[in-house]
């Protein structure tokens, strides 16, 4: 098509910390890119979930200094929103068509070329992830490995999709109200982070909680709409090739979805981690927890983390806390087991 060459290239250093949007324009619609780093470098793309942007889903990982350092040390990051769910968001047209997971992955393509990329690094959360295992399915040669976290690959169960439409009706009626950001928190969080009666919920969870009431609720709906409408993936997850690493929540919603995902790879190509005492979104409740087995998978691909930025001391995570059999080598340089993060933080206080 004609106007998927064409962008409107916006620079926002002040609001993104250096990053710059563009909003390219696809055979589905336009779509915002947030891209960080130097062009020249390995592109790593990430999607994001339900409701959610880069900032409120990736900006844990990407603010924790050592994955920081490891990720724009090797890669240019291209952070791509759902439709409509970018900062500053207008309402979508309830004229156009509702794009399904299928279009979303197609319009990857679209991204990828305007932006002369080739085969990329992708890492995705929740209906993220799907996208981008469907995208990895469908353009192989175009996919390095995937990062996936809490993802799904089957089509809704009937509860998913009763609480989908539920939501859906919410959101139609009264927008994002209280009952809809409480089902994307559980969605999103464990019990632990989201506080009770007698514990405030933490820092993260509010943050959330304020960049949700800057979501339009039309534009999540439609959003909504295509996951409610997803396919079941499993029985192409064989022929994947590129190498795979998944982390789950232990208390994540997804938790079922992504041991099934995994028993469907080839063993040869993909690891799981199982982060305990977390929920789905592992990036932003225990980034800290995805960087050793991080810098395992990219040692795979010759990328490594500067020498020179040691251990934080903040990290729960270092050799010492982690099980041997997490560094013995395999098929890709490593094998991944769950690891336990909560208990190497109490460890290490004593």
């Amino acid at each position: 098509m004609g106007g998927s060459n064409e962008s409107v290239s916006v620079d926002v250093e002040k609001i993104y910390l250096g990053g710059k949007e563009h909003l390219i324009r696809t055979g589905s619609g336009s779509v915002s890119v947030i891209v960080y780093g130097d062009p020249d470098k390995p592109a790593l793309i990430t999607y994001p979930d339900l409701a959610l942007n880069y900032m409120s889903c990736f900006q844990g990982l990407f603010f924790c200094p050592e994955a920081a350092s490891l990720l724009l040390h090797n890669f240019c990051v291209y952070h791509i929103s759902p439709p409509g769910h970018e900062l500053g968001a207008a309402t979508l047209c309830p004229d156009d068509p509702v794009p399904s997971l299928d279009g979303l992955a197609d319009q990857i393509i679209e991204i990828l070329n305007h932006f002369r990329l080739g085969a990329v690094m992708c890492m995705g959360f929740a209906a993220g992830a799907y996208i981008l295992t469907l995208f990895a399915m469908k353009y192989r040669e175009r996919v390095l490995g995937l990062i996936l976290v809490s993802p799904l690959c089957r089509s809704p169960s009937w509860s998913e999709w009763f609480y989908n439409k539920v939501m859906a009706n919410l959101l139609y009626y009264y927008g994002m109200c209280g009952l809809v950001k409480e089902y994307l928190l559980q969605r999103y969080f464990s019990k632990e982070v989201r506080g009770s009666s007698e514990v405030p919920e933490s820092d993260i969870v509010r943050a959330c909680r304020k960049l949700l009431d800057e979501r339009q609720s039309a534009n999540v709906s439609r959003f909504l709409e295509a996951i409610n409408g997803r396919r079941d993936i499993t029985g192409g997850l064989k022929r994947l090739r590129c190498r795979t690493l998944i982390f789950v929540g232990e208390h994540s919603t997804f938790h079922s979805e992504a041991i099934h995902m995994m028993s469907k790879l080839d063993r040869r190509y993909s690891a799981l981690v199982e982060v305990q005492a977390c929920g789905s979104m592992v990036t932003e409740e225990q980034p800290h927890a995805m960087l050793i087995p991080m810098e395992y998978f990219l040692m795979g691909y010759g990328l490594y983390r500067p020498c020179k930025l040691g251990e934080s001391p903040r990290s729960p995570l270092s050799p010492s806390c982690i099980s041997p059999e997490l560094l013995s080598p395999e098929s890709m340089g490593l094998k991944l087991k769950p690891i336990k993060t909560r208990v190497a933080l109490e460890d290490s206080d004593r």
